[in-house]
């Protein structure tokens, strides 16, 4: 009887009861199989926490760190000029650069013999110039298209001097004389025909003319300078003959071969 209520009993005992080292150490030491059968086991939570992902966010790069790290740039020349605007040339420049190329093996007087006549004093002249139905340069070209193209390329060289095309496509006679009679113009471009018209008409007069030059060497489609068009070159001896001889005679006139 007494039997059965133990075992009633230890059957009624939590499973914890059971495998506590006090009811492990009582009399008969109890059985291990029973032992290692109700051995406990770790409550589960009903919602098991999932580890959260970690991700490594890198720091931006600051504008600062990215100049560090690229190389310096040695600046060249062209990255000078880039930034430069270009401007008109003056004497001055010319001797200058000798100086500097030239004074690491020229004595103080050799340098002073340097010192060149550079022609024409650009600048200089047209802030003199105030007539008007003259110009300071004529530069002669075989047709309107070249004229247009020279006007473009020689904006360093003109700087603020008013230019003026003498040329008659799409110009008239009648207008050309009028704006040379209203301003004062300082470089005229265009062709002989043309100019020699003005000459006729009173439009333009050629006593304060300093230099007058020739585009020799530019060639058109069929490799032709403008020499070598019979047209061209009648009208630019007929030009000569209109009072540019004398005033070369003279010496108030330079001739130039572009």
């Amino acid at each position: 009887m007494a039997d059965d209520l133990g075992d009633e009993w230890w059957e009624n005992q939590p499973a914890e009861a059971a495998s506590s080292p006090e009811a492990s150490d009582g009399e008969g030491g109890g059985d291990p199989e029973m032992q290692q059968e109700t051995a406990p086991v770790p409550a589960l939570s009903k919602k098991t926490k999932q580890p959260k992902e970690c991700f490594l966010i890198q720091p931006k790069e600051t504008k600062e760190d990215a100049t560090k790290t690229r190389k310096r740039r040695k600046k060249k020349i062209t990255d000078v000029l880039a930034k430069s605007e270009p401007k008109p040339g003056t004497p001055e420049d010319l001797q200058k650069l000798m100086k500097d190329y030239y004074s690491s093996n020229r004595s103080v007087i050799e340098l002073e013999e340097l010192n060149l006549p550079v022609c024409p004093k650009w600048v200089k002249l047209r802030k003199n110039h105030n007539e008007k139905k003259s110009v300071l340069m004529l530069i002669i070209c075989s047709s309107a298209v070249r004229a247009l193209e020279l006007i473009r390329s020689m904006t360093a060289f003109r700087g603020d001097s008013k230019v003026m095309k003498l040329f008659a496509k799409h110009i008239k006679v009648q207008e050309q004389v009028k704006l040379l009679e209203k301003r004062v113009v300082h470089l005229g471009v265009g062709t002989p025909g043309r100019i020699k018209e003005l000459i006729k008409q009173g439009g333009l007069n050629l006593n304060p003319l300093k230099f007058l030059v020739f585009d020799w060497n530019w060639r058109d489609q069929k490799l032709r300078r403008m020499m070598d068009i019979p047209e061209i070159r009648k009208e630019v001896f007929e030009l000569l003959e209109m009072g540019v001889l004398s005033l070369c005679k003279s010496e108030s006139l330079k001739l130039g071969l572009f």
